[in-house]
């Protein structure tokens, strides 16, 4: 590639901008812009993508919505009569509160979409219930706390997987059915590391809830278990499409904690609505950003370039596969995960359409792959969170973290490995691919 050429001195633009501190979504504008002016062609192309792709594209309102819904189910006593609920279950094991950390990520990982979502919603309220009476270290608590909250965009609802949709055309639907098997192995792998340290390090063992307590305690916190199943069910019953049932989430949610449970106010539900503000304006930015920079990508026929390049290599699928899982696993240590389905992925793509790789079980594994990064060092999001919730030195919970990394990674394998892991209910409902 020319070094001097608009394509590279625009890459070279974006880096340096986003080095100065400015956001990445900004940043990637400008550097189009940029590569506009320098290749001759019209600026004004730069707004027509971003209003076009935006403006367009359904699917990419389903971001929002789940955020928002998010934040509401955060706001209510949804959380804490979830996580009473778990600790019935799964408490009176030896690790118990270990084990009830998991469990509540994966019925929240049925709710929110986001990893951020469910380790700022229920961290905290872990944090304190772990390090009571010093009966875990509060690293350890803030490590699986941060692991556990990988699952939440693998099994349905995920925004990470909405984007990819975005980028890929593949079915929503079907992506999040393929989520549902990779996101209870991961969690299986979890428990499993949790199993094995409570045995080597004599974890406590909670009082047990008595059995004639639970039903009460099930029925307080069934109208928030039953949240999945009406956003699943919406889409899978043919009722709503997925930006449609983040709206119907939203709206229960909302119903759940404001009529039944009548633990908002005016003002929580106001900030709440703000955060969710926020937080979809940033990523709205880094998507039209990524949209506009895609155009330019585009227009220098990289993706088509970097098949020749891959298809010259004469690799197999499995073998584009682990070369995509070593590529992701690398770059998500230093890239923030959204970036990378944007800008990165949709390069991937025509290659793998190519090999005959079933866009759904990439879309699975690349997601899998992305969050990992959450937990991987130097730039993992999660860990970051739970350093200022626990207050502990980042060093100590990248420690505790590890093992469960491991186990993770472990399980990305299988799922690559195995595509049926991917596909089996896809299949199950009547996917073709």
């Amino acid at each position: 590639m020319n070094l001097a050429s608009p394509f590279s001195i625009s890459v070279v633009a974006i880096t340096a901008l986003a080095f100065l501190g400015l956001p990445i979504g900004h940043s990637m504008i400008a550097g189009s812009i940029l590569y506009l002016l320098l290749a001759g062609l019209d600026m004004g192309t730069a707004a027509e993508q971003l209003l076009n792709a935006m403006y367009n594209n359904y699917i990419i309102l389903a971001v929002p919505l789940f955020i928002l819904a998010a934040e509401l189910m955060n706001i209510g006593s949804m959380t804490e009569r979830l996580l009473r609920f778990c600790d019935a279950v799964v408490g009176r094991f030896r690790g118990g509160l270990a084990y009830v950390n998991v469990v509540q990520s994966i019925i929240f990982a049925g709710m929110s979409g986001s990893a951020i979502a469910d380790a700022a919603g229920t961290g905290k309220m872990m944090q304190m219930m772990m390090t009571k009476d010093g009966k875990y270290t509060p690293s350890y608590a803030a490590a699986l706390t941060a692991a556990t909250a990988v699952i939440g965009p693998i099994i349905p609802p995920s925004i990470p997987m909405v984007i990819y949709a975005l980028v890929s055309d593949a079915s929503i639907g079907y992506l999040f059915l393929g989520g549902v098997i990779p996101g209870l192995l991961m969690a299986a792998a979890q428990m499993g590391i949790v199993a094995y340290q409570a045995r080597r390090n004599n974890f406590p063992v909670e009082a047990p809830t008595p059995l004639r307590e639970l039903p009460g305690i099930t029925w307080r916190a069934f109208p928030s278990l039953m949240m999945p199943v009406v956003l699943l069910g919406g889409i899978y019953s043919g009722v709503t499409t997925p930006t449609e049932a983040a709206a119907v989430a939203a709206a229960y949610a909302l119903v759940i904690s404001v009529v039944l449970y009548r633990s908002v106010s005016f003002a929580d539900f106001y900030q709440s609505v703000l955060a969710s503000a926020r937080t979809s304006a940033s990523i709205g930015m880094l998507i039209a950003g990524a949209l506009v920079f895609n155009y330019v990508v585009t227009v220098e026929n990289i993706p088509e370039s970097i098949k020749a390049i891959l298809t010259s290599w004469d690799l197999s699928p499995t073998g584009f596969l682990i070369l995509v899982n070593i590529l992701l696993l690398l770059l998500g240590c230093v890239l923030e995960g959204t970036t990378i389905l944007l800008v990165i992925v949709p390069v991937l793509i025509p290659t793998a359409r190519a090999l005959g790789i079933d866009m759904v079980h990439f879309g699975v594994m690349v997601v899998v792959n992305i969050m990992l990064g959450l937990v991987t060092p130097p730039y993992g999001l999660l860990l970051f969170i739970m350093t200022r919730i626990a207050e502990v030195p980042l060093k100590d919970i990248v420690r505790d973290v590890l093992p469960f990394l491991w186990a993770m990674i472990a399980s990305l394998a299988l799922i690559t490995f195995f595509p049926e892991l991917v596909l089996w209910l896809p299949r199950l409902l009547g996917y073709q691919g």
